[in-house]
């Protein structure tokens, strides 16, 4: 047995689901850089994404079993927030009050509070990481319903409103963010 193989779009390092493989890129967590490791992935003819936090994912069973289907790169978050001169009445309200009173939640009324990766995709997870530990760069309060989750990378942005119960998926475009992101960061 080999210390490294592919399984399933699965690489396996010393027994430890390290990284996967989706259109000939290898995902691989940091913490497995190392020069054998490396030179593998050469003679593969793997282009490498060197990343934090993919180990926890694919050990998490969930995206295992998902690498029988196709996989999901992790994407980068954006959060978004009310600034603080927008319409008080709009804070802290479900989406369906939103529609009522409003309309559509305007990317204007929103400021960029941070912007980077995390380790995962999922929203409930992302709802938890910026209510108990947020990250370095977060500039915001913690996440709360009228606030924006967006999940982007090259292909594109989803973008998700956190409403009463869970989240609301949203046409909201992303704003120019070197005029919007906070330089407080």
């Amino acid at each position: 047995m080999s210390s490294i193989e592919m399984k399933k779009g699965c690489i396996i390092y010393y027994g430890n689901p390290a990284g996967y493989v989706k259109k000939n890129i290898a995902t691989i967590d940091e913490m497995f850089r190392s020069k054998e490791f490396e030179k593998w992935l050469s003679e593969k003819g793997l282009k490498t994404i060197w990343k934090d936090g993919v180990f926890e994912k694919l050990s998490s069973g969930k995206k295992i079993a998902e690498l029988n289907k196709d996989i999901e790169p992790l994407k980068n978050v954006r959060i978004w927030q009310l600034r603080s001169n927008s319409d008080f009445d709009l804070r802290f309200i479900s989406y369906d009050e939103v529609l009522k009173g409003f309309g559509e939640p305007d990317k204007e009324n929103y400021e960029l509070v941070y912007d980077g990766e995390i380790e995962s995709n999922d929203l409930e997870s992302i709802y938890t990481k910026f209510n108990l530990n947020h990250p370095i760069g977060f500039t915001g309060h913690s996440l709360s319903m009228s606030d924006v989750v967006e999940l982007y990378d090259s292909t594109g942005s989803e973008f998700h409103y956190v409403d009463r119960f869970g989240f609301k998926k949203i046409n909201f475009e992303a704003q120019d963010l070197t005029k919007d992101m906070n330089t407080s960061m």
